[in-house]
């Protein structure tokens, strides 16, 4: 992802003023900060105390910031909740701040979001929970201050960026990302990247092929391993792609030559597991399943938060680790 791409995002998002207190606020009030959001200004919590968040691919970020959730929706793309109704990579912190999963649903539960008595609101993101809190904003604003994070923000980089504004932490942004960085830098040193291009295959619902362009997350981090994301975009004829752009469904006669990469990376998400896709005759005769060139990533690493992509580079590093 660009820096002009990421720097656009940051606009839409900007702290107007450090915390001070409002003008209007009478003796032992809060103090609050205004920020500039898609909706508008909004005076939000300089230090709130009980965040509700309407995305559970935005909790994570906010969970590592050590911001107080009083409840969140819990759902994460792909991702099973553990036996306590949380996604097993923030059910720990979850349960000790003693938060509360919100309802899934097709709509947003707003009595559910007014129970919590948040004192900032924030939502919005890539997936279906964007759509519901962007439909929903009129009435979430009336409960409590709402900040929006908008869906064309594609980046973990960009909506850890502006959650961490919209709870007054962004002092800790920098260290998190350099802390990514230097990540980076030494799985690049530490693998073998082998010849050739890559692909990245989903495994949705109904078992139709789907997948990542190359300049969507995933392939980006891929990119900057020193792998070569294939533009399988462009091989594909330049299809409608899914939701916010970061997915596609390849038709049967083009899955050939658009999946035909030496290397392929594969997610399970709400589809069928790899031993069933790669008994499948579309797939199996694909170069990276014949060659057992195919190589499986967690569902969080297709729209990973900060944790998430940590994670992923763990295990990047250790299925192609240069040998010694």
């Amino acid at each position: 992802m660009s820096r002009l791409r990421w720097a656009a995002g940051a606009v839409v998002l900007l702290a107007l003023s450090g915390c001070a207190a409002s003008p209007d606020a009478g003796p032992g009030a809060s103090a609050t900060r205004e920020i500039v959001t898609a909706h508008g200004t909004v005076r939000v919590p300089a230090q709130p105390k009980r965040i509700v968040v309407l995305s559970g691919g935005l909790a994570g970020n906010l969970y590592e910031l050590g911001a107080p959730i009083a409840a969140t929706d819990t759902r994460v793309l792909g991702v099973t909740t553990d036996g306590f109704g949380f996604p097993p990579a923030w059910s720990d912190q979850a349960r000790a701040q003693g938060s509360v999963a919100l309802p899934n649903g097709d709509d947003l539960n707003i009595e559910a979001v007014a129970a919590a008595r948040p004192d900032l609101i924030i939502g919005g993101g890539q997936g279906l929970t964007g759509f519901q809190a962007e439909s929903s904003y009129d009435n979430l604003a009336k409960i409590a201050p709402t900040v929006l994070v908008p869906r064309t923000v594609d980046t973990w980089q960009e909506e850890l960026r502006q959650v961490a504004d919209a709870v007054g932490r962004s002092d800790r942004v920098p260290g998190m990302l350099r802390a990514y960085e230097d990540k980076v830098a030494q799985v690049r040193a530490a693998i073998a990247v082998p010849p050739g291009s890559v692909v990245v295959l989903l495994s949705i619902a109904g078992g139709e092929p789907y997948l990542v362009p190359s300049e969507a997350a995933l392939p980006e981090l891929l990119r900057q391993l020193g792998f070569t994301p294939d533009d399988v975009a462009t091989k594909a004829g330049n299809p409608r792609r899914v939701g916010t752009g970061d997915s596609f469904r390849v038709s049967r006669e083009l899955l050939s030559q658009s999946a035909d990469a030496p290397t392929a990376f594969f997610i399970q998400l709400t589809g069928p597991p790899f031993a069933q896709v790669a008994a499948d005759p579309r797939f199996a005769r694909l170069p990276a399943f014949r060659s057992g060139q195919v190589h499986e990533l967690p569902q969080v690493s297709f729209r990973p938060d900060h944790a998430a992509v940590m994670r992923t580079l763990d295990l990047i590093e250790e299925q192609f680790r240069r040998p010694s």
